[in-house]
C-alpha cells in the first residue's frame, strides 16, 4: 500500500508531514477560463475568502493558479499572470499557517509568489518550460511538484499516444527528479504527479489510476489530481459541476494505492472520501502485518 520514503516534505519554513494522513491540496484558480471554476474567483476578495473557506474545511495546501492549462487553451504572458495572482498571494502568503503553492510554469511568476510568502511551486511542465525555474526553486528552498504532461495545453488532447503509458510516465518523472536534484533541489522538497488528463485519453488515465502504486518506485511523495476532469465526464456523462461522485471513486482508488496528496476543488466533500479510504487502507495494512508477523 503506502510507501513512505521520508517523513516530511520541506517547503521553505513550512513542512508537510507524510504518513499520518493523506494531504489535501485545495485548488484556487484566479482565472477567467479554467475548465471548472473559471471566472468565479477573479475578484481577489472572493479568492481570499475561498482560500480561507478551504483552510477551514481542512485543506493542507492551497494551490493558486493564474493561468488556465485546460486542453485547447492558449497560454498567457507572465505579466498578466503576475497581475492575477499577486493580490491573492500577498493577502494570504504571510497570514496562513499552511503552505501556499503557486501553480505556474514561469520562473518570474514563481519568484513573485515566493517573495510574497508562497512556499511551493506546482509546475505542470516539470521544470521544462522555463529554464530558470529550477534555480528559483533551489534558491528559495521551496517545495516543488513535478508533473508529467505530453505536449502543450493547446494541442495535448488532439492525439495523445503511448506504447506503455504507465512506464513512459514513470520514466519521464524519474528523469525530471534526477534533473531537479542535479540542480540542487533536495529530494525531500520534490513531489511527483503523473498528470492525469494532461496529454492522455480516458483509457490512459484509467491505466495510470489503476496502477498508481507503481509510481512509489520513484521514491518521492506522490500527488494525484483528478478533480472534475474530462475523463470523469466521459465515463459518467456528467457536466463539470456534477462530477463529484466520479471524483470520489477516483480519489478513493488513488488513496487505496498510497497516494500521499490529492488535489481537489471540493475540500470538504473529498476530505471525507479520503478519510474513509485511508482508514480502510490502514486497516488492511494492519491486518497484513498481523497475518505476517502475528
Amino acid at each position: 500500500m503506502s510507501v513512505l520514503f521520508f517523513p516530511e516534505i520541506r517547503c521553505r519554513e513550512k513542512t508537510l508531514t507524510l504518513g499520518s494522513k493523506v494531504l489535501v491540496m485545495g485548488i484556487l484558480n484566479v482565472t477567467p477560463d479554467s475548465f471548472s471554476d473559471g471566472g468565479r474567483f477573479v475578484d481577489p476578495a472572493l479568492a481570499v475568502d475561498q482560500a480561507h473557506k478551504m483552510i477551514a474545511e481542512g485543506a493542507d495546501i492551497i494551490d493558486i493558479g493564474g493561468e488556465s492549462t485546460r486542453p485547447g487553451v492558449s497560454y498567457i504572458d507572465e505579466e498578466e499572470e503576475i497581475e492575477r495572482i499577486r493580490p491573492i498571494v500577498e493577502a494570504l502568503g504571510k497570514r496562513t499557517d499552511i503552505p501556499l503553492s503557486i501553480d505556474t510554469r514561469k520562473a518570474a511568476v514563481a519568484r513573485v509568489a515566493l517573495d510574497f510568502g508562497a512556499s511551493m511551486v506546482n509546475d505542470i511542465s516539470a521544470l521544462q518550460d522555463d529554464v530558470r525555474m529550477a534555480q528559483v526553486v533551489q534558491e528559495s528552498g521551496a517545495g516543488v511538484v513535478l508533473m508529467h504532461r505530453q505536449g502543450h495545453s493547446a494541442t495535448m488532447q488532439k492525439a495523445p499516444h503511448y506504447e506503455d503509458v504507465v512506464d513512459e510516465v514513470k520514466s519521464f518523472l524519474s528523469q525530471r527528479v534526477a534533473l531537479a536534484q542535479s540542480r540542487g533541489i533536495p529530494p525531500d522538497h520534490i513531489i511527483v504527479d503523473p498528470g492525469i488528463g494532461f496529454g492522455k485519453t480516458c483509457s490512459h488515465n484509467l491505466k495510470i489510476l489503476a496502477n498508481i502504486g507503481i509510481f512509489h518506485q520513484l521514491n518521492q511523495p506522490l500527488m494525484v489530481g483528478v478533480s472534475r476532469k474530462a475523463f470523469i465526464g466521459e465515463l459518467t456523462g456528467k457536466p463539470v459541476a456534477e462530477r463529484e461522485m466520479g471524483n470520489a471513486a477516483a480519489i478513493a482508488t488513488a488513496v487505496w494505492q498510497g497516494a500521499q496528496i490529492l488535489r481537489v476543488h471540493d475540500v470538504a466533500g473529498m476530505k471525507d472520501v479520503i478519510r474513509v479510504a485511508q482508514a480502510l487502507r490502514n486497516s488492511c495494512d494492519k491486518y497484513k502485518e498481523e497475518t505476517i508477523f502475528g
